[in-house]
């Protein structure tokens, strides 16, 4: 640890994200040369704060004395007002419209489906019934519609979830 710096001097660094979800600096506070107004990738409009009460998105987390750290995670919910950030907010649209295409399923099928999205995207007391349903609902509607969820999905849910779910 270096000399007079303390684990209390730690912060959290400003994420700049764009709207789709793309991470375009982690650290946009110390480095804000690499901020981008619109994401390279989708062209989206880039944030760095909650939409719903502007709080700032935590990017990188600094620790005196500490170099590297691991890999950055984008929050889906901001830590603040614990609202959904856009990003999610569309992947949770995009999956909801995706289940009402999927014509293996019936309606009630369809609407349970639909109903898990939120508990698998947050860690709940629901989420193992979210998985199973998931699992058991996505194993009838078959590999196409699998592979569509799992590309929506993918960046949205839980590390356990999306492990549950699409393996390592």
């Amino acid at each position: 640890m270096c000399r007079g710096k303390s684990v209390s001097d730690s912060y959290y660094d400003t994420a700049q994200i764009c709207l789709n979800g793309h991470v375009i600096n982690t650290m946009a506070r110390d480095y804000p040369q690499s901020n981008q107004k619109h994401c390279s990738k989708c062209g989206a409009q880039s944030i760095t704060g909650c939409p719903a009460c502007g709080s700032t998105i935590r990017g990188y987390y600094h620790v005196p004395g500490v170099f590297g750290g691991s890999r950055y995670i984008r929050p889906g919910y901001c830590h603040d007002c614990g609202k959904p950030y856009p990003w999610t907010i569309t992947s949770l649209e995009a999956a909801r419209e995706l289940a009402d295409e999927l014509d293996g399923l019936s309606s009630e099928e369809r609407k349970q489906l639909k109903d898990s999205f939120p508990d698998l995207v947050k860690s709940t007391p629901k989420t193992a019934l979210a998985e199973t349903r998931f699992k058991k609902l996505m194993k009838k509607a078959g590999v196409e519609a699998y592979g569509g969820m799992k590309s929506i999905l993918i960046d949205v849910v839980s590390e356990a979830v999306k492990k549950s779910l699409f393996g390592p």
